[in-house]
């Protein structure tokens, strides 16, 4: 397993991972651009991916703009391998050592994503449209370790 920075010429394999997801699922896929991954890995954020055997199988995405977590997906057959807690590790700590301010994210109700945030100690704030939103502290992300 490789964890790594993610770079525009990496786009079209995070689009595979996350297209394949089976829990927030994206209804219409015209809604998430190239034109915004690049913005996000470039000048609206920052990115990591995991390769396994020389296929990516995750990858998460931070926004420094709106302070949100855009993206953590694993490909199905990949998770419980410990590649989210990996990713998630790695963007946290590289989100709250350029930054002070509190991040948040959305994610569907009754998820294992859902459940996933909570355990790593995220908190529900209430609801963003459809999705639950989650929130973290610099200082609750120190607490914990």
């Amino acid at each position: 397993m490789l964890l790594r920075e993610a770079h525009i010429n990496d786009i079209d394999e995070l689009s595979t991972v996350r297209m394949s997801v089976k829990e927030n699922v994206l209804n219409n896929p015209a809604l998430v651009t190239r034109e915004d991954y690049q913005n996000y890995l470039t000048s609206h954020g920052k990115g990591w991916l995991c390769e396994t055997n020389n296929e990516i199988v995750g990858f998460a995405i931070v926004d420094t703009i709106e302070n949100n977590i855009w993206a953590l997906f694993v490909k199905p057959g990949f998770d419980k391998m410990g590649i989210g807690k990996a990713l998630h590790q790695k963007m946290m700590d590289w989100y709250f050592t350029h930054t002070d301010k509190t991040v948040w994210l959305g994610t569907a109700p009754n998820t294992r994503a859902a459940e996933f945030y909570t355990r790593k100690g995220w908190k529900e704030v209430g609801m963003h449209g459809n999705e639950i939103k989650f929130e973290m502290s610099k200082t609750d992300w120190d607490k914990r370790l």
